[in-house]
């Protein structure tokens, strides 16, 4: 399993469904996210079990995503027509509804094997997550087995936490949310800050 953080994100260009439903045969990582941060993710396929409640939970926080700048995008190994038909089902139905951030289809498995999450044997992606900083730079990843839902309120977290090292140049610690302190990256910062709130870790 490859680590992609500190270097260039995959570029890929696809089949998707976009955000309004609309079928397109070239969506380009690129051009979509150009000059802004991206979360990509891979769910193993529609239709299942775990993936319409990561998917649906994404968009119950997509404002959020897109009010910090953050565009996201879902990828699986099924075809932009399966993605389509799964918005077209009613949550109550084992569908996922309208979601508004493109799925794109990812039939030859190329995207998926770019990012290296590729199960070995079930031959379907991982449920890997990767934050994308302006420059098309990984910052961050995480990957679960397939059983294993994500929390996308700790991919909103680490958006958070580039966001302020970023603006500030501080590092972010263990447990860092928004509003907290940040770290200065020497020995009298590590100091200082275990000296106010090493009880709160």
């Amino acid at each position: 399993m490859s680590v992609l953080v500190g270097r260039p994100a995959p570029d890929f260009t696809a089949p998707a469904v976009l955000g309004n439903g609309e079928i397109v045969d070239s969506f380009n990582f690129k051009e979509a996210t150009k000059g802004k941060k991206a979360v990509v993710f891979f769910y193993p396929m529609d239709f299942t079990f775990v993936c319409p409640s990561e998917i649906i939970a994404f968009d119950h926080r997509l404002d959020s995503f897109k009010a910090k700048g953050v565009e996201v995008i879902g990828v699986s190994i099924d075809s932009q027509f399966t993605h389509n038909a799964w918005r077209n089902t009613a949550i109550k139905d084992g569908g996922i509804g309208a979601v508004k951030f493109p799925l794109v289809g990812d039939v030859k498995h190329e995207i998926c094997k770019a990012y290296d999450v590729e199960h070995p044997e079930a031959g379907v992606a991982f449920r890997g997550s990767f934050l994308i900083d302006e420059d098309g730079i990984v910052r961050h990843q995480v990957v679960n087995d397939l059983p294993l839902g994500r929390n996308i309120d700790e991919m909103l977290r680490m958006v958070d936490a580039l966001a302020f090292h970023q603006e500030h140049g501080e590092v972010c610690p263990a447990q860092w949310e928004s509003g907290k302190s940040g770290m200065k990256d020497s020995p009298d910062g590590v100091a200082a800050y275990l000296s106010e709130h090493a009880e709160e870790l």
